[in-house]
């Protein structure tokens, strides 16, 4: 059930940027180091999207909840692409972040946070 709820935030989120003028390049890219949601192009910048849902705001709701461990995997993933994928080589690179709010099937709220943090 969490899968689906997850994937189910992806498409969404997918959705909400495509609708912003940015393009969907790949989704749930696993490779050394982690898993990316939703790798997209944004003019010549590469994003590296996260996507995070959260039924309510206990803890602080779904953008709080991109801890430091996540970040790190994130770079790590990032970092692998860009020296193996032709597609990511050579790209400025950006780190977002997609806070999905509410319970699936009702009035959702949608968050994004471009550059929300960086390597350093």
């Amino acid at each position: 059930m969490r899968r689906i709820r997850g994937e189910e935030a992806e498409r969404e989120a997918a959705r909400y940027l495509e609708a912003q003028g940015l393009e969907v390049l790949a989704r749930n890219v696993r490779c050394k180091g982690g898993e990316i949601d939703l790798l997209c192009r944004d003019g010549e910048v590469l994003a590296v999207i996260e996507v995070r849902q959260r039924s309510s705001l206990d803890f602080g709701g779904a953008l709080a909840s991109v801890t430091r461990e996540k970040r790190r995997r994130l770079i790590r993933a990032a970092a692998y692409l860009l020296r193996t994928s032709p597609l990511c080589r050579g790209r400025p690179l950006r780190f977002d972040v997609v806070g999905i709010q509410g319970a699936p099937g009702r009035r959702r709220e949608i968050s994004w946070i471009k550059d929300a943090f960086r390597t350093t």
